[in-house]
């Protein structure tokens, strides 16, 4: 099979994307690409067979990735979605609230897609449930048990789901939450992350103490209250002080987990709500299981990405450049299709049918960064990549949100718009006029249209190029993936670049100019690179910063302190420790892997 440049990417390929049911099999990816496009292109009220082509054409060659579970289930007779992850929908504070919550996670699980999970609104461990009698376990009891759910459903193909659970950090059980995976073993399902506040971020800078509430309608007796807006509940309401900490107490000891264990993530929740798109209907208090995605109860993520690899003409030469022309093309073809995927998808329950259709949110995405950085002959993280990322992003982003208009001037535009609203949106307006002005007159077709996502697999698919926004992680490694029988299978794997580079150089060792791995490069790096392109990016961005080891704790804080400061929606880091073990190891110095986006954890 010629088309594959690598071991790993056959692997990838007939472990998780080829179809093979009795006669009816995928001989080769471009049956696999083929079937997609004729998939998708179905759904187009005219011209299918142009609009397949055009699906073939970007999908050829590995220009463009759709999503894991579009290459999966786009054209066949499984019963799976082709979203890739879900938030799940409000969790009921009752015995019954909980057990329907945890049937729907499963059915949506079974059926191929992640999960996103707030917890908050379970009512803290020790408090006496109203009118009962009985003494509620707390939301990390309760997580314990989609743990298990989890661990007893095997999603589609040689993967098991994976899962988010968000907290709120005024809610009375945050210290639990933080420290709820410090054991080995617990909760090894879940990825998890605490929703900050502006409100809270500022309390840690003035040193002040921190209330810990819930809703007050959940207590029998009065005491005092204050006002704050809470999941399940309409805007602003009473809740009870259970208690006071430090603030900066509380913020150590999540930097300090974070540290230590690489979890929590953070997301600065506040932001994530100030800037979407659908402010004036939603409140989001979860994502994705990577992150990139953040969601309302019932949202669902539709993700695709550009190999960026793909677009640069003459590599390694001081002739390289993009080819914007042809990215342009591809981005435009690119939301189409990601379009498609809401109306030929099947979906696990009817609620996230209704959401997906009404909000028909999409997620372009990049992926092969690094390496396209390294082929034009700049270092990661320099100011001139740092100019050509938000070239890149703007080109995409704005492409994208023309591509969704004109889109809405032939199909009509998603249900939940209301104009006047949906540009008074933060991020709407940051838009060029033409957009705005396009988007007044004729609508829009998708509410979101840009998500940065790991995109771990796909980039092993498309011969091993850096995944996502990544750094390179190293020259070679050696990956161990999941095979067909559940048992880990390990490939030595080489940079996509870098073995490029030797190739057009007909050497069989060293490195090229502005070559540089995860772990050279200072802290610093990451965030400007991940606020580079933060501007351009109406979703979120999934982006792990590689912390040495011998990193200080003072120095650690620092980076949470200047990715809120920069305006980040969130943040993840991986230090080297114990608990999540090695996923990824360089041929020679063993070094660590970021926990967010192993093939196994990863919802693609």
């Amino acid at each position: 099979m010629s088309e594959f440049a690598t071991d790993i990417s056959r692997h990838v390929w007939q472990t998780k994307y080829r179809y093979i049911d009795g006669e009816q099999r995928d001989r080769t990816i471009t049956d696999t690409w083929r079937r997609i496009a004729a998939s998708l292109a179905a759904v187009e009220p005219a011209d299918a067979a142009a609009w397949e082509q055009r699906f073939f054409d970007i999908l050829r060659d590995f220009k463009f990735l759709p999503g894991g579970r579009i290459q999966a289930g786009a054209g066949t007779a499984r019963n799976v979605t082709l979203f890739n992850c879900f938030v799940m929908g409000t969790i009921e504070d009752s015995i019954p609230g909980i057990f329907r919550a945890l049937q729907e996670g499963a059915v949506t699980m079974q059926q191929g897609g992640g999960i996103g999970l707030d917890f908050s609104t379970l009512r803290p461990r020790g408090m006496q449930a109203k009118g009962a009698g009985s003494i509620a376990s707390g939301p990390v009891s309760f997580m314990e048990v989609w743990d298990a759910m989890c661990g007893t459903i095997l999603s589609t193909g040689a993967r098991r789901g994976a899962m988010m659970a968000t907290l709120l950090c005024d809610h009375p059980d945050i210290e639990e939450f933080v420290v709820a995976k410090q054991q080995p073993g617990q909760l090894r399902r879940f990825n998890l992350s605490v929703q900050v506040t502006d409100a809270f971020m500022a309390t840690v800078r003035n040193d002040g103490e921190w209330p810990l509430v819930f809703p007050a309608a959940a207590f029998d007796a009065d005491g005092e209250t204050i006002s704050r807006e809470w999941p399940g509940t309409a805007g602003v309401v009473p809740c009870r002080v259970v208690r006071r900490v430090r603030a900066r107490q509380l913020w150590e000891l999540i930097l300090r987990g974070t540290f230590e264990y690489a979890e929590p993530g953070v997301l600065f929740i506040d932001r994530i709500n100030q800037l979407n798109n659908l402010w004036y209907r939603e409140r989001i208090g979860a994502t994705n299981p990577c992150g990139e995605i953040p969601l309302p109860p019932y949202g669902a993520c539709d993700l695709g990405s550009i190999n960026l690899t793909r677009f640069i003409a003459s590599p390694f030469t001081p002739e390289a450049r993009i080819d914007f022309d042809s990215l342009t093309d591809t981005a435009h073809v690119a939301v189409r299709l990601l379009d498609n995927v809401i109306d030929a998808s099947r979906f696990p329950l009817p609620q996230q049918e209704e959401n997906a259709r009404g909000s028909r949110r999409i997620g372009l995405g990049i992926t092969g960064l690094a390496d396209a950085l390294l082929m034009l002959g700049l270092t990661y993280g320099s100011d001139r990549s740092l100019a050509i990322i938000a070239e890149v992003m703007r080109v995409i982003c704005h492409t994208a949100y023309r591509a969704s208009i004109t889109l809405a001037e032939e199909k009509g535009g998603f249900p939940y718009f209301e104009r006047d609203k949906y540009l008074r949106g933060a991020f709407v307006r940051s838009l060029p006029d033409d957009i705005r002005n396009g988007i007044a007159t004729h609508g829009i077709r998708n509410s979101h249209l840009i998500a940065i996502a790991p995109t771990g697999t796909i980039s092993l698919l498309a011969g091993n190029v850096s995944s996502g926004i990544e750094p390179i992680f190293a020259a070679s490694y050696r990956r161990k993936v999941l095979a067909e029988d559940g048992r880990p299978q390990e490939f030595l794997l080489t940079d996509y670049a870098l073995d490029l580079w030797r190739r057009i150089a007909r050497v069989a060792t060293g490195i090229p100019n502005g070559f540089v791995t995860a772990a050279e490069l200072p802290v610093a790096a990451h965030l400007e690179v991940q606020a580079a392109m933060q501007p351009f990016v109406d979703h979120s961005i999934s982006k792990t910063i590689n912390v040495p080891e011998d990193c200080r704790f003072s120095e650690f804080q620092e980076i949470y302190d200047l990715a809120y400061d920069k305006g980040l929606k969130g943040c993840t880091t991986f230090r080297p420790n114990p608990v999540t073990g090695t996923v990824l190891t360089e041929e020679a110095a063993g070094t660590k892997a970021p926990h967010c986006c192993v093939l196994e954890r990863e919802s693609d």
